[in-house]
């Protein structure tokens, strides 16, 4: 079969195949314009972006939207013709503000999850930022764009469904995903569905994009056929040279067996996968209590919080991969050796008979 045609707005990448965010830090300039160099969409992660700034325990919101701006700008130097997103979680306290400086930065593209982004279209408004929510449901897609419709007479550019093998805020309750997760497939027919009332109000295409345990072009080809106009990849993108994790961090997939990944409950309240290590082991047994809080999350209270989510994450980026927390989708134990961006979509353009 042939690779479908990804139209988001005027947005039309060679491939497509969008890398998906991953933070803090896994995603950033290198990996999203390696991936933008070679006709995909790459990803920054809009996680506490900010992380290596000198001031960023103390002046953290400033840091984050200063690094947004840097990290943006130093992709497009590295693929200037490429396509870029930013991936910010809903449930970040500063979201508004993270939004409007990838806005401020001409970004191609906003992909929004770990909640609903209900004011997302005002942020945007303007400018020619595209949005795409990610989505796990019917219903949500439904109750997103009937709501957008009313409040902003507009709707989504792209959606992004996110199925039970993705790695980290997924949208499904953990009891769900041990005893009767949704199918990827199911979830993306509906989906097709739900945007098509909207589609014929507004005149456009709305493009489907499946995410969520996608590793080879096999896979991709599975929901090309369903209709999808595009997948979601991003575990498959840290097994690769340009991927801006520590050595270390990538090393740990190579060396995971598919028993080390794990579920686990991020503080935000959304379950998401990580492999194995000392960090996942102590919360078994129960809390591993905040010394220090930055307020980077809308409803976290660090005098209850699991576990603080910024450090572990931070931690592990940097190469402190026992004491880190190493988000994974289902599939980051097939990882088997460093790789590179090109030689993965060598793999696809080989599969699909692309020249």
């Amino acid at each position: 079969m042939n690779f479908p045609t990804l139209s988001i707005g005027h947005l039309k990448p060679k491939f497509p195949i969008i890398q998906g965010g991953m933070g803090i830090g896994i995603s950033m300039h290198r990996l999203a314009g390696a991936v933008a160099a070679a006709g995909g969409i790459g990803v920054i992660s809009g996680a506490n972006p900010g992380f290596k700034e000198p001031d960023f325990l103390t002046n953290p919101f400033s840091a984050n939207l200063v690094a947004l701006a840097k990290e943006i700008r130093l992709a497009k130097a590295f693929a200037p013709e490429g396509f870029f997103g930013v991936n910010i979680l809903c449930a970040t306290s500063q979201y508004a503000d993270l939004v409007k400086t990838a806005v401020a930065e001409k970004i191609d593209l906003i992909i929004s999850g770990a909640g609903l982004p209900k004011n997302l279209p005002e942020l945007v408004a303007g400018s020619d930022t595209k949005i795409a929510p990610i989505v796990s449901s019917r219903k949500t897609v439904d109750t997103l764009l009937k709501l957008w419709d009313k409040r902003y007479q507009r709707t989504a550019d792209a959606i992004v469904v996110e199925g039970p093998l993705a790695g980290g805020h997924l949208g499904f309750s953990k009891e769900d995903l041990l005893n009767n997760p949704p199918n990827l497939i199911d979830l993306v027919k509906e989906v097709i569905e739900a945007v098509k009332p909207f589609e014929e109000k507004y005149g456009i295409e709305i493009p489907v994009i499946a995410a969520g345990g996608i590793y080879t072009p096999e896979d991709a080809a599975i929901y090309y056929e369903l209709g999808a106009k595009g997948v979601q990849m991003a575990t498959r993108f840290i097994g690769t040279v340009e991927c801006d994790a520590a050595d270390s961090y990538k090393q740990a997939f190579i060396n995971a067996n598919e028993g080390d990944v794990q579920l686990v409950v991020s503080p935000v309240g959304l379950p998401g996968r990580a492999i194995r290590s000392a960090l996942t082991q102590k919360l078994e047994l129960g809390r591993v209590p905040v010394t220090r809080c930055i307020g980077c999350l809308g409803h976290c209270d660090p005098a209850t919080t699991p576990y603080c989510i910024t450090g572990a994450l931070v931690e592990a980026v940097n190469g402190n991969i026992e004491d880190g927390l190493i988000f994974s989708g289902a599939n980051g134990y097939r990882i088997e050796e460093i790789t590179t961006v090109g030689a993965i979509f060598d793999e696809f353009k080989l599969y699909f008979n692309v020249v």
